[in-house]
């Protein structure tokens, strides 16, 4: 039966990336049918960038899916994410490519042992749809802006020559930041830290798995996580900016910085709403962090408001909002 189902995910999303495949190529001809013209003057985007903007997320995803690490439903939904973000910007799909490989092997680190700490844990930290909507949503939805605004444009970060193109890149960034720093915080601090953490709010002790539990040692993964973010945009930037648009701009390795506050700052975002959000209790028979209060839960921390998925999001939205900011103030 396992077997079967198997076959049957990896059936349907062939079948979906074809449709993907074929839809995109109809988008792409109408597009330039009846909105921008077939000539080089008129073209925003070219043939070549729709290509690759369509087969590599296909290529990604299909790997992604063959290893578990995206189930079907998220596998389809990080076909259209993955799309819109290479088609705006070239860093923006590396940001995402970073974002996807690093969180996934960190989430199968030690997983035995996160197995034996919170009850809803997943192995293989398999994501649905669902996951990724709300760790992509933002940077979708910001890469949308970007080709309505911008254009399919690889511009550096430049607030005083190109503000809004910065402004908006500079929101991805913080966005898929967040999330990948809190990612790694969480599955890389959990089992790496020593002693217990402590909740962010009150500085108390809590057990491993608290929402809103913290270690130096997590914080620091945060920051790292972050810092593979700017990585990946800076090396976009590098390879798709025109040489025109470098002489003029600010020193680029400043996205990498920006991209570890991103981590750091999206982390501690979201363990503050966590520690007062986010319901964390521990189960009286098993020992384990459970998220719903229940008869025979011992609250921790927090309140039944938002659950962990609602949690990524708002924070990964307040990130975006300010990583600008923070752009802005080093120099870019």
């Amino acid at each position: 039966m396992a077997n079967i189902a198997k076959q049957a995910a990896s059936g349907f999303l062939s079948i979906g990336s074809l449709l993907f495949v074929i839809t995109s190529l109809f988008l792409f001809i109408g597009k330039n049918l009846f909105i921008s013209g077939w000539t080089a003057d008129h073209a925003n985007i070219t043939p070549l960038r729709w290509v690759s903007s369509t087969v590599v997320p296909v290529i990604v995803v299909s790997w992604g899916h063959g290893r578990k690490s995206l189930s079907t439903s998220g596998a389809l939904l990080a076909l259209i994410v993955g799309f819109c973000l290479t088609l705006a910007h070239y860093s923006f799909f590396l940001c995402l490519l970073a974002f996807f490989i690093t969180s996934s092997k960190a989430t199968k680190y030690k997983q035995e042992i996160k197995a034996k700490q919170e009850e809803d844990f997943k192995e293989g930290g398999q994501r649905n749809w669902l996951q990724v909507l709300c760790n992509g949503g933002m940077a979708f939805e910001l890469s949308l802006l970007y080709l309505l605004d911008i254009g399919s444009s690889d511009l550096p970060v430049d607030f005083r020559h190109h503000y809004r193109a910065s402004w908006l890149g500079m929101a991805v960034l913080g966005a898929i930041s967040c999330c990948n720093g809190d990612t790694w915080a969480s599955e890389l601090g959990t089992v790496l830290a020593r002693g217990d953490p402590f909740l962010i709010t009150t500085f108390q002790k809590v057990p491993r798995g608290t929402n809103g539990g913290v270690t130096p040692v997590g914080l620091l993964s945060s920051f790292v996580g972050g810092l593979v973010i700017g990585v990946a945009y800076f090396v976009g930037v590098l390879m798709s900016a025109a040489s025109m648009d470098m002489e003029v701009a600010p020193n680029q390795i400043l996205v990498i910085l920006v991209g570890g506050l991103g981590g750091l700052g999206g982390s501690l975002l979201d363990s503050l709403l966590g520690a007062s959000l986010q319901f964390s209790g521990k189960d009286a028979k098993t020992g384990k962090i459970v998220e719903v209060a229940r008869e025979g839960v011992i609250p921790i921390a927090g309140k039944m408001v938002l659950d962990n998925h609602s949690v990524n999001l708002v924070s990964s939205i307040l990130t975006a909002l300010l990583l600008p900011k923070i752009a802005l103030a080093v120099g870019l």
